[in-house]
């Protein structure tokens, strides 16, 4: 299940969590821009005994973004065959996602900062939704996110 918080008093953010375990979850927050190039973003993991985060995920314009590969996979609600998977440019966050029978996607959401960086760390969850509105509403949501001008 996601949810967008727009309290007044927060700034914008989408909470996804796991519809098999709600302690399992992942935030995107914490947006901002430099230029018109890019997007900047935070992203939270957690489930039980673990969270981790990386402050500056970067989505840059020429780059397939994520809300196309979730929109993607929102369209094929009938499921697929094997693993898809999506990463950033920078491959600090890559999601693979895989069709389960009764209509889930299972997205791991990997996070590993600096990977060529010596003594670096990585963690994923792994979230189950369902595969028809669960996932096209995810989609418009990091849409919605990302695309939002800041005051």
């Amino acid at each position: 299940m996601t949810s967008q918080d727009g309290r007044l008093d927060e700034k914008p953010r989408v909470a996804i969590r796991c519809q098999d375990n709600s302690s399992v979850g992942v935030t995107f927050c914490d947006r901002f821009s430099f230029d018109a190039d890019s997007v900047h973003y935070a992203v939270e993991l957690r489930a039980p005994g673990l969270t981790a985060r990386v402050n500056e995920v970067v989505a840059w314009i020429w780059d397939s973004d994520l809300t196309t590969f979730l929109e993607e996979l929102a369209a094929d609600y009938r499921g697929w065959d094997g693993e898809r998977t999506w990463q950033t440019n920078d491959r600090d966050l890559t999601v693979s996602a895989v069709f389960r029978s009764g209509g889930y996607v299972g997205l791991t959401w990997a996070l590993q900062p600096w990977p060529q960086a010596a003594g670096g760390w990585g963690a994923s969850v792994t979230t189950w939704l369902e595969a028809g509105e669960q996932m096209t509403s995810l989609a418009a949501d990091i849409r919605n996110l990302l695309a939002r001008e800041q005051p």
